[in-house]
């Protein structure tokens, strides 16, 4: 048969043709439906009970304590027993101590916690299988409200939008640089968001470790950073055919990118606080204040041949550093390890989409000046913008 007879028996312009493409769907979702009803034949019985159980959030109230628990295997869960540091207690289940497959329930348990104690809470199924969470320190979660509301918005108008404004207002200062300066300092912000990058990268590592396994959360760190990648350079590519790339989009590029990662500063903030962790979350507001002030240097240098206004200044300093106020409230409030771990993921695939984008702009620059794109002079600027993230992030390390 040839390819004409082919053409002939399954004409493109049937009216019927479009059943060629249901017809595969319909009989895959018949044989699921099959499987799931009258099994795959096979008779055996698993060895062990496949049950996951993750402890997604602990609330501690006057009433004691409520916890967030989430089924994330393959199978129905039924929590038998409750033990708190060792003891039997009673709980009450919302909406029922049997959990199915990816839904979840609320466990109150009515305990007098005493501030500043550790509580080891463990749930055993039906089954036998025990799942733990901890508390490391009691202390009574914060309970939203505009108060609290304003505060977090405080917290992260200090580790977002003020040092990265005063950051800016080194501007006039590189202005004065020659243009094999100019190209350096370029290559100082490649260097400032390499680091960005790899901490980004790292963090969402290990949020989605933290993550439900169901949720492959490390996966969607890849994922995001992907899509995130192929999205800006499609767009770029969109805006090369209009013109070439300005400066001043390159710049609120940057901000972007760098306003992502911040929001994952903010979850961290706020997930300390709510976590009864003020110590903590006070040291990561200086040290991340002290941190982000170099990203000003980065978001600036773009703008170094043109002529931006105040304004141009403040979106950009409000698009860095304004989702450290987000994050703040989400880590403190909603805090989710998967969505966390994706929003990572999108923040490296946009920092590094941006690092790209600036690398052409240091080859368009030392082309039309005849100069060596990579020379001694940018491999120190370079150099000196992965040390100083580096010396900046030793604060915040812990």
């Amino acid at each position: 048969m040839n390819v004409q007879t082919v053409t002939q028996a399954y004409p493109r312009k049937s009216k019927l043709v479009w059943l060629w493409g249901i017809i595969p769907l319909v009989l895959l979702f018949a044989i699921l439906y099959l499987i799931t009803r009258l099994g795959t034949g096979i008779t055996s019985e698993s060895v062990a009970p496949i049950e996951v159980l993750n402890v997604q959030k602990i609330v501690l109230n006057d009433e004691g304590f409520k916890i967030n628990v989430l089924n994330s295997g393959p199978e129905d869960v039924t929590i038998a027993q409750v033990v708190v540091n060792d003891a039997f207690w009673n709980a009450s289940f919302d909406p029922s101590p049997t959990i199915g497959r990816l839904s979840q329930s609320v466990v109150s348990i009515p305990y007098a916690w005493v501030a500043g104690d550790p509580y080891e809470i463990r749930f055993i199924t039906t089954n036998g299988l025990i799942f733990v969470g901890d508390v490391p320190v009691a202390m009574k979660s914060p309970e939203p409200g505009a108060k609290l509301f304003g505060e977090y918005a405080l917290i992260g108008f200090y580790v977002g939008i003020v040092p990265v404004g005063l950051g800016l207002l080194w501007f006039p200062f590189l202005r004065r640089f020659s243009d094999k300066g100019m190209q350096a300092v370029l290559a100082l912000t490649v260097g400032l968001l390499f680091f960005l990058v790899i901490d980004t990268f790292q963090e969402g590592f290990e949020l989605g470790a933290e993550a439900p396994g169901v949720f492959q959360g490390s996966g969607l760190v890849w994922f995001g950073a992907l899509l995130s990648f192929l999205m800006l350079l499609a767009i770029d590519q969109a805006n090369e055919r209009k013109g070439s790339e300005s400066g001043r989009r390159v710049a609120f590029k940057i901000a972007g990118g760098i306003g992502l990662h911040n929001l994952g500063e903010g979850l961290a903030i706020g997930a300390a606080f709510s976590s009864g962790e003020a110590a903590l979350g006070t040291f990561l507001i200086i040290g991340f204040t002290l941190h982000n002030i170099t990203e000003g240097i980065g978001i600036a240098s773009p703008l170094l041949k043109e002529q931006p206004t105040w304004r141009t200044f403040l979106c950009l300093a409000c698009l860095a550093g304004g989702p450290a106020i987000i994050g703040t409230w989400a880590g403190g409030f909603v805090f989710n390890d998967t969505l966390a771990a994706l929003f990572f993921g999108i923040g490296a695939g946009a920092i590094v989409q941006v690092m790209y984008v600036i690398g052409k702009m240091i080859v368009r620059e030392a082309r039309k000046y005849g100069t060596p794109a990579i020379s001694w002079l940018n491999f120190g600027g370079l150099t000196l913008g992965i040390v100083l993230m580096y010396a900046t992030a030793l604060l915040v390390k812990f």
